[in-house]
């Protein structure tokens, strides 16, 4: 494990000497000054999209890039963010490789992608995209708070946030480290996607996080010669879920070929010159999110805010 970067040393023990000699009281004041490090950073970024899914394989992260992709496009300034610490696979999406290098002081500079969008992964830190993290949830949290405080995301209009699967500690990490996040939930019309994400509303309902709504991807597959719709997954489940929970559901992305050749050229299907039907989901996605993140309570509280200054 020489090559996997180590953002933290390992958590000291409360049982520890150190602990009456002022390690702790350290720790302390290192984790104070990455707070503020934080609410720095946040403070520039308007709006915080977290992506997730109760369960894999369900497009999350095609979702996530292409989301972010279609914002860029329409020319809002985005940032993405990849915290699946095992399983990065937004780099492969974009097609970018090799290591992050540093911004300003000791800031990070993030990834490039065009001339809006900005992009920072776990996979971009190993010297070895192969490489196996062997990682527990200490360091999962402390990456993650890092790739936040340490990246130079400057001021944008979004940040896009790919969540691996699941309700672990990178999810976690994420509502505690951003609270004003807004959720998007993604699932497939079959039932035993369905099942993992009632579990995963549950989960953001008990974390009191901001759920924006939910979309569902692979719904059904369009047939590249006649063009028709060919219910390989079913088509709606999503939609009835949003409905019964009182979400709203942000759309319907279906199966398209035209996504396989996009994740071979490294591109997201929004920047397909070829219109497809995957194409215009996603750019409608983007639209609704756009709508949806305006109305939500947390902008409404961000305007407050502004209207009333800094207390005195």
């Amino acid at each position: 494990m020489a090559n996997t970067p180590n953002p933290v040393s390992a958590p000291t023990c409360t049982s520890c000497p150190s602990r009456k000699k002022g390690g702790l009281d350290g720790r302390a004041a290192a984790n104070t000054a990455q707070d503020r490090l934080i609410k720095s950073t946040l403070d520039n970024i308007r709006f915080k999209l977290f992506v997730m899914s109760g369960k894999g394989g369900v497009g999350k992260s095609s979702i996530a890039v292409n989301l972010a992709a279609a914002l860029a496009l329409k020319g809002y300034r985005v940032g993405l963010l990849d915290v699946d610490i095992h399983g990065p696979s937004i780099p492969h999406l974009l097609g970018l490789s090799g290591t992050l290098d540093k911004s300003r002081g000791s800031l990070i500079a993030p990834k490039q992608y065009g001339e809006r969008l900005f992009v920072v992964s776990m996979e971009s830190l190993l010297k070895d995209p192969d490489q196996a993290v062997l990682w527990r949830g200490p360091m999962k949290t402390a990456a993650i708070r890092q790739f936040i405080a340490d990246v130079d995301w400057g001021r944008l209009d979004f940040l896009v946030v790919d969540s691996p699967p699941g309700t672990g500690d990178e999810p976690m990490t994420v509502l505690k480290t951003i609270p004003e996040a807004l959720s998007i939930v993604v699932t497939t019309p079959q039932e035993i996607s369905l099942a993992d994400v009632r579990k995963s509303i549950n989960f953001l309902q008990y974390a009191h996080a901001n759920i924006l709504g939910l979309v569902e991807n692979m719904s059904g597959l369009i047939c590249p010669h006649c063009t028709q719709r060919i219910e390989l997954f079913k088509t709606g489940g999503g939609k009835a879920l949003a409905e019964k929970y009182g979400l709203d559901f942000l759309g319907a992305v279906p199966l398209d070929p035209a996504a396989v050749v996009a994740g071979d050229l490294g591109r997201p299907v929004v920047m397909l010159e070829e219109e497809t039907p995957a194409k215009q989901a996603l750019l409608q996605l983007a639209d609704r999110v756009v709508q949806a993140s305006e109305n939500s309570l947390e902008a409404t509280a961000r305007a407050m805010d502004l209207e009333e200054g800094p207390q005195t």
